[in-house]
């Protein structure tokens, strides 16, 4: 279950709606319902994608989260204020924004990155009508981060050319900080009930020496306490009790997401953090 997360989802396809003005489809309704009146009243479903379109009126929607015991959490969306572009956003008033914007810069190597440094300072002299601002937002979505990597801290415009001076000619100077990127950190997330099924793990235990270890010391510390054996189950074996009674399905799952564990930490991959 995603517990605090759940509706998320919903929620962000909402706003995605109200962003772009257009009502997604109802999803995964081939008939309605026919204990509703359809034919009286406002309320409909949507078989595609409809345009919602802007009015006097301000757009607002309602997303419900209903959770397995019968609890209702429901949320109302409003659409954002729309702001006036300022064509002439270069020049930013005292006090209107952060004392400092980072800008980024990136490549594969060290020469790339004071190359790329180099024209982007060239081309911030040539447009003194680009805002610090912009410049480090689409420093950030609108280019690749590659491995070798700058960033600029300034709090003007002059600021940030010298910063892209100093970062081209490899020249230390406050204000610009340089380095590597590092590869992200592996969580190991266990699924609760519902990521089940007839046959699960079965191949991993036939070809995989340490899943099958890991399974196995795992069935034997159930076996005080359950009267049916791990791996019958998992193989539907006559007899076996069926993977979707409660108490036969949380600690196959256990017992299944321990050794998936191990196999993973066995290739050399430790989490950093796990979840579940």
């Amino acid at each position: 279950h995603t517990s605090a997360a759940a509706g998320v989802a919903g929620v962000i396809k909402m706003v995605m709606a109200l962003r772009h003005g257009m009502l997604p489809a109802t999803l995964h309704v081939d008939t309605p319902s026919p204990h509703v009146d359809w034919a009286s009243g406002e309320v409909e479903l949507l078989t595609e994608a409809q345009k919602w379109p802007v009015s006097e009126r301000v757009r607002r929607a309602g997303v419900s989260s209903f959770g397995i015991s019968g609890t209702n959490a429901h949320v109302i969306l409003e659409e954002a204020p729309t702001e006036a572009l300022n064509p002439e956003a270069g020049a930013q008033a005292p006090g209107t924004g952060p004392a400092v914007v980072p800008v980024l810069v990136s490549a594969r190597s060290d020469a790339a990155l004071r190359a790329q440094a180099d024209r982007l300072r060239a081309l911030l002299a040539a447009r003194p009508e680009l805002s610090l601002l912009d410049v480090g937002f689409s420093s950030v979505t609108t280019r690749a981060q590659l491995e070798r990597r700058a960033a600029v801290v300034a709090s003007d415009r002059a600021g940030l050319l010298t910063g892209l001076e100093s970062l081209a000619a490899g020249e230390p100077v406050d204000g610009v900080v340089e380095g590597s990127s590092v590869g992200g950190k592996a969580v190991f997330v266990f699924p609760g009930q519902g990521a089940q099924w007839v046959g699960m793990a079965v191949e991993l235990w036939d070809s995989s020496s340490v899943f099958a270890e890991s399974m196995a010391a795992c069935g034997e510390a159930l076996s005080e306490f359950v009267d049916w054996r791990l791996e019958d189950v998992l193989r539907s074996v006559d007899g076996a009790p069926s993977l979707e009674r409660v108490d036969v399905v949380q600690p196959a799952l256990w017992a299944v997401m321990v050794s998936l564990a191990r196999l993973w930490r066995s290739y050399g991959v430790e989490p950093s953090a796990v979840v579940g």
